[in-house]
């Protein structure tokens, strides 16, 4: 007998074809299972830059809507210090605008008065509003800025405004100058 047939080389052979067929099943596996391995890394990956897009994304359109309100407040403000160094010139013209109603030149009263009107009137348009307050208003120590306080006339007007001793303005929503009151107490 060859060593072929012999019964115990013949189980050598055999398991050694059972072997590699093995092996050629691994190996026809393997790309399968590593193609598939490898696209669930690309698809993660793919994932994972989606998700950093999109934050980018999201961080740009954070950073232009951010930019763009400084932008505006700065307009605002610099609007506010032209403003803010008029309203002596407004306060000025109240000051002239009483002593002029106390002279006999009616002419000069009505010219100052319509240059005092188209003062006002060029600084409303440009947003400037008046406080208005009167005497006999609650005090609001957010609003107001009291000078001195004094006795009170009547029960009343205890922690209430006497006197406006200066008016206050505010230029859109903000206050540039607090008006300046006498409280009672």
């Amino acid at each position: 007998m060859s060593e072929k047939e012999n019964p115990e080389n013949l189980e050598e052979l055999l398991s050694e074809d059972v072997q590699e067929e093995q092996v050629t099943e691994n190996e026809i596996e393997s790309p399968e299972e590593e193609e598939i391995a490898i696209e669930d890394q690309l698809r993660e990956d793919l994932a994972k830059e989606k998700e950093k897009f999109l934050r980018l994304f999201a961080e740009f359109e954070n950073y232009k809507k951010r930019t763009s309100k400084e932008r505006m407040d700065l307009f605002k403000t610099a609007g506010q210090e032209v403003m803010v160094a008029l309203l002596p010139v407004l306060d000025d013209f109240e000051r002239a605008m009483k002593e002029l109603a106390k002279s006999e030149d009616k002419e000069m009263f009505k010219g100052v008065e319509l240059i005092q009107n188209k003062f006002k009137e060029t600084l409303k348009s440009k947003g400037l509003q008046e406080i208005t307050i009167k005497a006999g208003d609650a005090f609001d120590a957010e609003v107001h800025d009291a000078i001195t306080q004094i006795p009170a006339p009547t029960k009343k007007m205890k922690g209430k405004i006497i006197d406006v001793v200066e008016k206050g303005f505010s230029l859109g929503d903000k206050i540039i100058r607090h008006p300046k009151v006498v409280v009672g107490n």
